[in-house]
């Protein structure tokens, strides 16, 4: 058996997630930041006046931001037992000038929490990138569909009509609002900042001789070199962990609108009406192999279900830290974080193969609407046999009649919907243009201007705001 089967990788990294995602991750990039983290407060701090910084020990830092002997590292990690130190003694190794300044001032989590929120900015940046495919390629959906009436359900019951190109836009609107709340993350997103060990930043003011003013500067120097324009208004040693909680819960609200869409399309699958891309040699089932099953969308169902089951853990986190710290979020946080990123990135993967390559049945939707819709054009054959002359209360317990007797035959005999032909033989229904009352656009109402609209006013200026990230291809392997 060859060793790298020996053990338990992760499905999200193997099956699911972009390895763009999952880089983002990594050991390499976490640890290539912490080492940016120490090389700009080091900056910061010479900027700020502190002699015992040269620039020899800023230029042999910058050398090595990428350079990282992880089994070096790990050899100091099973000394010291505490990663951080470990991978400043690693830092050391390889820039010897600045060892005397490396961290200077500074506790795990400047390095740690600074480091994740780094991380999932970037995270959340790649999914809004992919969620605006999504809602790109639903919208191309949408208006390719919109005139097309279907049946629409309640309770899964035949209801009123809509059109394909409608429905769509429902889904997309529920991607939209997810869009607003993951802008609103990234735009108010905090930096943990330079706060020292119980976030006084006693260490700090130590450093610059009691000078606040230079401390704060500190602050602001660090942020902006990462790009960040707020900074944690107070922490204790971390930063507050309900950032996490909302930052996880907006991955969760992504995955409750897949799972709505991709329910959808699972029961229009079985209507025959809508399914997911399937390919020439895909094989559906083992055993009966005339299956189509729609199993892009029962993977995102799958995986939307962790995301949600995700979400409570950061809040149980957030609400369990006590004081200034404690360290039971930390082994939580490695788990959490990470596969909800690489879940939901996972989703929008499949979901923009989805998307991107829906088949519609016009003639299977069709049918059914000709079934069902005698039954709703009963109002409009009512009005209109009255404008005809008839009494209005005498029609309307011959359609009950007759509408009783057609669905009999449907539910009882398994036999076509006859309701229209009970009307024309009744004669009290003569001068009706059975026809074009039963047009089926006649019975959709606004769908296709409200798609028109949503097209118009929400997508239309989201999509803008990614144009460059849009034109980028997403490929999925099934």
């Amino acid at each position: 058996m060859a060793k790298d089967q020996e053990l338990y990788t992760s499905p999200l990294v193997e099956r699911n997630a972009s390895r763009e995602m999952a880089e983002l991750f990594g050991a390499q990039k976490k640890f290539s930041t912490w080492r940016r983290l120490w090389l700009e407060l080091a900056k910061a701090q010479k900027k700020l006046g502190l002699d015992d910084i040269k620039q020899s020990h800023i230029k042999q830092m910058a050398k090595h931001l990428d350079d990282i002997d992880f089994k070096r590292a790990a050899r100091y990690e099973k000394q010291f037992r505490h990663d951080v130190m470990a991978h400043i003694y690693a830092f050391a190794d390889v820039a010897p000038k600045a060892e005397p300044i490396i961290h200077l001032g500074a506790t795990s989590c400047y390095v740690g929490d600074n480091a994740d929120l780094i991380i999932m900015r970037e995270a959340m940046q790649l999914i809004a990138a992919k969620l605006a495919a999504v809602i790109n390629l639903l919208s191309k959906f949408a208006k390719k569909h919109r005139v097309l009436p279907t049946l629409g359900f309640t309770h899964f019951q035949p209801a009123q009509l809509t059109t394909v190109g409608k429905r769509a836009t429902m889904w997309c609107y529920e991607f939209a609002m997810d869009m607003q709340e993951i802008e609103h993350r990234l735009e108010t997103l905090p930096f943990r900042g330079v706060k020292g060990t119980t976030g006084t930043q006693a260490s700090f003011l130590e450093l610059f001789d009691g000078k606040h003013s230079k401390v704060k500067q500190l602050d602001k120097l660090v942020a902006a070199a990462f790009g960040f324009k707020k900074i944690c208004a107070v922490t204790g040693q971390t930063y507050q962990r309900k950032i996490d909680a909302l930052v996880v819960n907006t991955l969760a609200s992504i995955a409750q609108s897949a799972h709505k869409m991709c329910n959808d399309i699972r029961l229009l699958a079985n209507l025959k009406e809508i399914e997911e891309p399937f390919e020439k040699t895909q094989i559906g089932s083992s055993a009966m192999a005339y299956k189509r099953n729609p199993m892009r969308c029962e993977r995102a169902t799958s995986l939307s279900r962790l995301v949600l089951s995700l979400a409570s853990s950061p809040q149980m986190t957030a609400s369990e830290q006590w004081l200034e710290r404690t360290l039971d979020d930390s082994a939580n946080r490695r788990v959490v974080i990470p596969e909800a990123f690489l879940a939901v990135d996972g989703i929008l993967q499949i979901l923009i193969n989805v998307t991107g390559g829906l088949v519609v049945y016009p003639k299977v939707i069709a049918a059914r609407v000709a079934a069902e819709l005698p039954f709703m054009a009963t109002e409009n054959i009512l009005m209109a046999a009255v404008k005809a002359g008839g009494n209005r209360q005498e029609l309307h317990e011959k359609i009950r009649l007759h509408s009783h007797a057609a669905a009999a035959q449907v539910k009882k005999f398994g036999r076509p919907n006859d309701l229209i032909n009970r009307l024309k033989a009744d004669i009290s229904f003569s001068k009706i243009n059975f026809e074009k009352v039963l047009d089926p656009k006649h019975y959709i109402g606004r769908a296709p201007q409200q798609v028109d609209e949503f097209i118009r006013d929400i997508v239309t200026p989201l999509c803008r705001k990614y144009r460059s990230q849009l034109n980028r291809k997403v490929t999925l392997e099934v």
